[in-house]
Parts: C-alpha cells; sequence; structure tokens
C-alpha cells in the first residue's frame, strides 16, 4: 500500500502511545498494514478534519472507527484476504439495503452489484488503482457509510436513465432545442451557504444518509427504521435532535462571518431552491433519491417538514 507522504504533519507529541494502541485495536496486521502506514493514514484524515493543530487529533482518534476503517482501505489497495472479510461482513447488508431502496429484486441485485466495482476498485486512473472505499475516513460506520453510497448509486442510475427517456421525449414533441424561459433568480448570501456547506459537511454518514433519506427522498420514519433496524421514534428523535444541531451551527457559521441577529434570522428565511448550494450533493457523498424533484423542501436551517408519528 502507498500514500502521499508529502504533504502529511508529523505525528503530534504525545499521541505515540495511542497510536500504538489504535494499530493493535484495527487488527492492521491482518491485512499486512504496519504501524507506519497505519500513523499515515490517520495523519492524513486529522490535517482534513483538524487543521488547525492538534488540538482535538486525540479527540478525533478515539472517535474513528479504526478497524472498519483499515478494512476499507485495506481493501482499496487490492488486499485479497480483506476483501473477502469485507464480502462476508457486508455484502448480504448491501443487497438488502439494495432492496429497500430499489424495491425491485432484480433492480435491487443489480444496484448491489454495480456497486462491487467502484468499491473492490477495477478502474484505474493514471496508472493507479481507484476504490470508492479508499474515501472512507471512519468517521461514521463503514455499514453507514456504505448506504449513503449505495444510495447515491440509485440516484446516479436514475439520473441516467431520466437524461436519456427525456431526451427521446423531446424529440418525440420537437422541443429538444427549445429555448429556455428566463427568470429572476433570488441573491442569496454566500455567507449562508458557506455555514450550511459547513454544517453539513461535519455530519457523519450515518446522521447524512438519515437526513437526506426524510427530507430529500420522502422516506417515511417507518421505511427509515425499517432500514436502519430500530424503531421509528428513534429516528424521529435523531430528527428532531439533527434539525435543531444543524440549525445551531449554522447560526455559530453566520456569527463568525459577522451577521448580526437580525441579519441571521433573515438568512434562515431562505427557500433553499434559491441557494446554489447543492444540498442534495452535499448530503449525498454520500446520498440521495429521485424524488425530490417532486417535493418542496425545507432549508437546514429550518428542517420544517412534518413527522408522522
Amino acid at each position: 500500500m502507498s500514500h502521499d507522504r508529502s504533504s502529511v504533519s508529523p505525528t503530534p507529541a504525545g499521541l505515540e502511545v495511542l497510536l500504538s494502541e489504535l494499530h493493535v485495536k484495527s487488527r492492521a496486521d491482518e491485512f499486512g498494514m504496519g504501524r507506519e502506514e497505519f500513523c499515515l493514514i490517520l495523519s492524513q484524515i486529522a490535517a482534513k478534519y483538524c487543521p488547525e493543530g492538534p488540538d482535538g487529533v486525540r479527540e478525533l482518534y478515539l472517535t474513528l472507527h479504526v478497524e472498519e476503517l483499515v478494512l476499507a482501505r485495506a481493501c482499496a489497495a487490492g488486499n485479497e484476504k480483506a476483501w473477502e472479510h469485507f464480502l462476508i461482513r457486508y455484502r448480504e447488508k448491501l443487497y438488502e439495503v439494495a432492496g429497500y431502496i430499489a424495491k425491485e429484486a432484480a433492480a435491487a441485485r443489480e444496484l448491489a452489484d454495480s456497486l462491487y466495482a467502484d468499491l473492490y476498485g477495477t478502474n484505474a486512473r493514471e496508472g493507479k488503482r481507484v476504490s470508492k472505499l479508499a474515501s472512507y475516513t471512519g468517521r461514521g460506520s463503514l455499514e453507514g457509510w456504505l448506504r449513503t453510497v449505495l444510495a447515491q448509486e440509485y440516484v446516479n442510475q436514475y439520473r441516467r436513465r431520466r437524461r436519456l427517456v427525456s431526451l427521446d421525449e423531446e424529440n418525440e414533441e420537437g422541443t429538444q432545442y427549445a429555448a429556455p424561459e428566463k427568470e429572476a433568480q433570488p441573491v442569496v448570501d454566500p455567507r449562508l451557504e458557506k455555514a450550511t456547506d459547513q454544517a453539513l459537511a461535519d455530519l457523519d454518514p450515518d446522521d447524512r444518509f438519515v437526513l437526506a433519506s426524510y427530507y430529500l427522498d420522502g422516506r417515511t420514519l417507518a421505511e427509515i427504521a425499517r432500514l436502519l433496524r430500530v424503531h421509528e421514534s428513534t429516528i424521529s428523535r435523531k430528527l428532531d435532535k439533527l434539525a435543531k444541531s444543524l440549525r445551531k451551527n449554522i447560526v455559530a457559521g453566520l456569527r463568525r462571518a459577522g451577521m448580526s441577529s437580525r441579519q441571521v434570522e433573515e438568512a434562515l428565511a431562505v427557500d433553499v431552491r434559491d441557494m446554489t448550494l447543492n444540498i442534495r450533493n452535499r448530503l449525498a457523498q454520500e446520498s440521495d433519491g429521485p424524488s425530490f424533484s417532486k417535493k418542496k423542501a425545507e432549508a437546514p436551517a429550518g428542517m420544517g417538514r412534518d413527522k408522522e408519528r
């Protein structure tokens, strides 16, 4: 396994013991990943999520799912033993999730199978193996991350089919080259978009999946609960907590950007559809669904859809 060392900072002082413990906990040796390579991966993650310096790095490391992180990175590097472990642990779960998403057995199996090539890394870019698993950072569970990647793959397939269908329909109706109507676009304060983008980026994959499933895909609490194998009241509480947390983080970001209380309230009243920020893509990185274009969604600052109880 090889990694770019050029932009990675040395291990912060005082973390050596913790890193050794995490390396053992991760079972990295089972897949031929030595301590140096393991520490390199963690330092790259820390550089991304703790850019200010070593403060908070220890806390970040302690929250990582290091065993799942090592398994994912070993698979991405082409370790056959790791891939065998991955299939044993996640293959049936992927088919099950695909069934909930696609709603039809054949389509579900096709969806799950289409993802394996991207996960295994059969494609190459500039002579290097490319695997989606290399982007997993361990900040949330690997199962949750896989759910969101699978949901995104479903959306990508849907969009490709829709583009083909729309083109055929336009050809038949003779409207393929019709000039689009222009309409005025409201101006949204870029500080709101930046604060919202940061708040969404800070979510872990499981939270992104829940938000995207409910607010963008229009899934019910019961459907999401079945998918995650929890009671629907758990999902309801989680949505309430996430909505409040998102609003709090967005408000904090706006205040840091110099907004007054009145400006913050005015900014939060914006319609999410007027923003240039693609909230669907941010939640999806990871996750989304095809029904959003037919529904009105509230801005993340409000998260105002009524919940089924």
